[in-house]
C-alpha cells in the first residue's frame, strides 16, 4: 500500500487545483488571465508529448512481458483509441462546456436563477470529468513516478479555469464565496475519488495485462483533452502566440525532465 501513498497525493493534488481556480475567480477577472493562456497550452505540450513519446512507449514494454512485439503494439494501439473513445463518449454525454453568455457577468439581463443553474451543471459535468482524470493520474504515477509528476502538474493547470468556470457564476448569482468555493472543492475531490477507485482496482479484479493497455487508454484520454479542451481554451484566453510558447515550453521543460529525472 506504501506504494500507492506518492500517486494518491498526486492525485489529491491535481484534483484540488480546482479549488485554487475557485479562489482566483475572487482576485482576478477572466478577461485578464492572459499568463493562463500560455498555461494551458504548457498543460497541452506536456500532455501531448508524455502520452506519445512515454505513455506508449511504457504500455508496449509492459505487453511484450505476456505478449509477441507485434501484438503488443497492436494493443497498445487499440487501447490509445479506445481512451479517445472514452473522452468523446463523456464529451457527448457529458458536455464539460456551457455557453459563454452564462459566464459573461457583464449582462445584467441574465437571471441569476440561470446563472446559477449554469455553475451547478458545470459543477457536475467537472466533477464527472475528474473522475477518470483522477485514475488516469493515479495509474501514470502507480508505474513510473518520474511521468505521473509532470501529468499531475499539467492536470492541476488544466483544471484552474475549470474552477473558475464553477465557482465564477455561483458567486456571481448568489453573492457567497463560501458556497462557490464548495462547489469547487466537490468538482476538484472527485479526482482522488477516481484515483482510489484505480488503488482498489489494481489490487482486485485489475491483471497486469490491462494496466498495459489503460497506460495507453490514459494517452489518449491525455491527447483528446489536450486538442479539444486546452489549445482552444487557451485560444480564448490568449492569442496563438501565447499559445505556440505555452506548448513548446511545455514540451521542453517535459523532455528535459525526462533527461535529468
Amino acid at each position: 500500500m506504501n506504494n500507492y501513498v506518492l500517486p494518491l497525493i498526486l492525485t489529491l493534488f491535481a484534483g484540488m487545483s480546482t479549488l485554487l481556480g475557485g479562489f482566483i475567480t475572487f482576485f482576478v477577472k477572466r478577461n485578464n488571465l492572459k499568463a493562463l493562456s500560455v498555461g494551458l497550452g504548457f498543460s497541452a505540450g506536456v500532455m501531448i508529448y508524455v502520452s506519445l513519446s512515454e505513455l506508449m512507449t511504457e504500455s508496449s514494454a509492459m505487453l511484450e512481458n505476456y505478449y509477441s512485439i507485434k501484438f503488443s503494439n497492436a494493443l497498445a494501439f487499440l487501447g490509445f483509441f479506445f481512451g479517445i473513445v472514452i473522452a468523446v463518449l463523456i464529451d457527448y454525454f457529458i458536455p464539460d462546456h456551457i455557453e459563454s453568455d452564462f459566464l459573461n457577468t457583464s449582462k445584467n439581463c441574465q437571471r441569476r436563477r440561470m446563472i446559477r443553474r449554469a455553475g451547478l451543471i458545470t459543477a457536475i459535468a467537472v466533477s464527472l470529468h475528474n473522475f477518470p482524470e483522477g485514475m488516469a493520474t493515479f495509474l501514470v504515477s502507480s508505474e513510473d513516478l518520474r511521468l505521473g509528476i509532470p501529468v499531475a502538474i499539467a492536470i492541476a493547470i488544466h483544471n484552474i479555469p475549470e474552477g473558475i468556470a464553477i465557482a465564477l457564476p455561483i458567486f456571481h448569482a448568489t453573492g457567497k464565496k463560501r458556497l462557490a468555493i464548495l462547489y469547487s472543492f466537490l468538482s476538484g475531490i472527485s479526482e482522488p475519488v477516481g484515483g482510489l477507485i484505480g488503488v482498489l482496482l489494481l489490487k482486485t479484479i485489475m491483471p497486469s495485462q490491462t494496466v498495459g493497455i489503460m497506460t495507453a487508454a490514459v494517452a489518449g484520454i491525455m491527447v483528446y483533452l489536450s486538442l479539444d479542451t486546452l489549445l482552444p481554451l487557451s485560444r480564448e484566453y490568449g492569442e496563438n502566440h501565447h499559445v505556440i510558447i505555452g506548448i513548446i515550453s511545455g514540451m521542453l521543460i517535459m523532455s528535459l525532465g525526462l533527461i535529468f529525472l
